[in-house]
C-alpha cells in the first residue's frame, strides 16, 4: 500500500521521512504530542517523549483541554503513555531511515509531524457501537542549518579574542 504524504517540498538527499498506518493510539492526544514536539531536535524530542513516560513531564494540551487537569509549570496537561510509545517507536524509525540515507543524526530536526484521523473500526462483539480510536501519523525530518544565535556567539569569541598590537 503506498501511503501519499501531505508534505509537497520533500528532498530526497535532504530530508528523511516515515509514517505510521493506522496507529492505534487516539488522534486528539496525537495532535497534542505532535504540536509538543514539532521544530525539536530530533534526541531532545525523544528525551522529552521517555520524560513523559517516567512521569517528570507532562505534555501541554492547548487544543483538546476541556476539563484537563493543570500541572505544576505546564497548565493542562496530561501523560499519554501508549501514544508516547508510538511516538518514539516512529521517531527511532525515522532516524534509522536518516541514518542509513547518510545524514548526520545528531543533528537532526523534525521539520514537518502530522497525524490524520485514520477509518472507523469497530470492536468485535455483543456491544454494538464501540469503535477503535486508529490514527495516520507522519514525520519527516532534516538536518539543522547552523543557528543564527549561535553563529553570532562563535562570532563574538572570536573577535573577542582578536589582540591588537
Amino acid at each position: 500500500m503506498a501511503y501519499r504524504y501531505s508534505f509537497q517540498n520533500y528532498n530526497k538527499e535532504l530530508m528523511a521521512r516515515a509514517v505510521g498506518v493506522l496507529l492505534p493510539v487516539s488522534f486528539k492526544k496525537s495532535v497534542e504530542i505532535c504540536n509538543y514536539i514539532r521544530k525539536r531536535n530530533l534526541q531532545k524530542a525523544k528525551q522529552l517523549l521517555i520524560d513523559v513516560k517516567d512521569f517528570k513531564r507532562a505534555i501541554p494540551y492547548r487544543r483538546y483541554n476541556m476539563n484537563v487537569p493543570h500541572k505544576r509549570g505546564t497548565g493542562p496537561g496530561r501523560y499519554p503513555l501508549k501514544t508516547c510509545d508510538e511516538f518514539l517507536g516512529l521517531l527511532e524509525s525515522v532516524e534509522a531511515n536518516a541514518q542509513s540515507k547518510g545524514l548526520s543524526t545528531a543533528n537532526l530536526v523534525i521539520s514537518h509531524i502530522m497525524v490524520h484521523k485514520a477509518g472507523n473500526v469497530y470492536h468485535y462483539g455483543r456491544s454494538r457501537g464501540t469503535k477503535m480510536k486508529r490514527s495516520h501519523i507522519e514525520v519527516i525530518v532534516q538536518e539543522a542549518k547552523e543557528d543564527p544565535k549561535e553563529s553570532k556567539k562563535s562570532k563574538k569569541k572570536a573577535s573577542g579574542n582578536k589582540t591588537d598590537n
